[in-house]
């Protein structure tokens, strides 16, 4: 590659001259420091993408980073100083500011790294070729290791060999597939998936946060079917989450709900009772709302889509609208819902509002009824008249039936 391919010119963007943006460059600027943005700003920059999180590179030390942000009143958050890392706090954005560096030596997550690297030697050590691409200010690219050719191409390549890569960071297996994607072709690099083969045995080393993180982030991509299917081929999918046993039915899900919602593709995606979807929470230490949620969702359903409408309403009162939806989505992706049904089906929970009960326990002991288990019974009885009514009785009509409860001998 010459040096002409390494380096060409965008005009500066909007996110790259805004005020905040120059705030912290123009703070390192004078004081004689060089930086340039890099890692995932400039590639999604490059591919017209929204951008995120801004990083940036500099040859300067940390402790002279730091003083020069602090000089012109910028906050400083020491995020990483032993990997040469500070956070800049500009409203309403974060920069995160790191020293030109090289591995010393890595031992997992963790590497013992030098801070006397130059931009080639910092963009070796990265993960792949398409986050070493530097940028500066002024728009020149600098490319060291050929990142804009993959990126123009759709092709996810290690930086260097991809087996060393693995090996400083397993995640970085992971991470392989959830680039490719967003960001490949579905078919992948085979040098990058035959390390990745050979290094899926290691993945029962990383913690259950970072699987999960890595899972839902590629669960979140708009299509992640074909970088899935290479995790199965490549027997990733089976280390990484072994209840991955519905491939097809995410497909079919895809295909008629686009939303990227994580957990409810995860419940298509894998194929387990609600005892063994605690487990899987449990393994990729998801919240308690998201264990509840992924238990929710796991077979047998509680849904029959075959009722009427009043059975339909009597479901979505127990269920709720969001899990009703979702249930109806998994078990239409499965096939036990057809199209025309899913429709109508789809539009009743849209339409529903869920109607409150007009009774409480005060209600029954204003009837003389002390307080006890039998308050709890008839209100209970009531509750049931008045779901099997199709929840048409109101205030009166209850206060009727539980009059009339009270009144007939047990």
């Amino acid at each position: 590659m010459t040096e002409d391919e390494k380096r060409r010119r965008i005009v500066p963007q909007p996110w790259m001259v805004e005020p905040a943006t120059r705030a912290v460059l123009g703070a390192l600027s004078a004081g004689g420091v060089e930086a340039r943005f890099v890692g995932g700003s400039v590639r999604d920059a490059l591919l017209g993408r929204p951008i995120g999180d801004i990083d940036i590179a500099t040859p300067a030390s940390p402790e002279r980073v730091i003083e020069l942000l602090e000089k012109t009143g910028i906050k400083v958050v020491p995020t990483g100083l032993a990997h040469g890392t500070v956070t800049a706090v500009v409203p309403p954005r974060h920069f995160e500011i790191t020293t030109l560096r090289r591995d010393v030596e890595t031992y997992g997550r963790r590497a013992r790294v030098a801070f006397d690297a130059d931009w080639a030697a910092d963009a070796a050590r990265r993960d792949f070729t398409i986050n070493a691409i530097f940028l500066a200010p002024d728009g020149t690219i600098d490319d060291p290791v050929g990142g804009l050719a993959d990126l123009q191409a759709r092709r996810v390549r290690f930086v260097g060999d991809p087996a060393t890569r693995i090996a400083e960071d397993v995640l970085r297996l992971l991470r392989y597939y959830r680039f490719e994607a967003r960001f490949g072709t579905g078919f992948g690099d085979q040098r990058a998936r035959a390390a990745c083969r050979a290094a899926a045995h290691l993945l029962p080393t990383l913690s259950g946060e970072r699987v999960a993180q890595e899972l839902v982030k590629l669960l979140e991509t708009s299509d992640p079917i074909a970088a899935l299917h290479m995790m199965e081929e490549d027997g990733v999918l089976a280390v990484a989450l072994p209840e991955a046993r519905g491939l097809n039915r995410l497909r079919r899900l895809i295909e008629i709900e686009p939303e990227t919602d994580p957990l409810l593709r995860l419940a298509a995606l894998i194929n387990v009772d609600g005892k063994a979807a605690a487990a899987l929470a449990a393994r990729l230490r998801f919240s308690n709302t998201w264990r509840d949620r992924i238990q929710s969702l796991s077979q047998p359903w509680a849904l029959d889509p075959r009722g009427d409408a009043q059975a339909q309403r009597r479901t979505l009162y127990r269920l709720g609208v969001e899990r009703y939806r979702d249930l109806v989505l998994l078990m239409a992706a499965e096939g036990g819902v057809s199209q025309s049904r899913l429709a109508e089906l789809l539009d009743l929970a849209l339409g529903w509002t869920p109607p409150v009960f007009p009774l409480a326990g005060r209600d029954v002991t204003a009837l003389g009824i002390p307080a006890g288990r039998r308050v709890g019974r008839l209100l209970s009885a009531v509750h049931d008249w008045w779901e099997a009514g199709d929840f048409r009785g109101d205030r009166a009509a209850c206060l009727a039936y539980l009059e009339l409860l009270i009144c007939t001998p047990a």
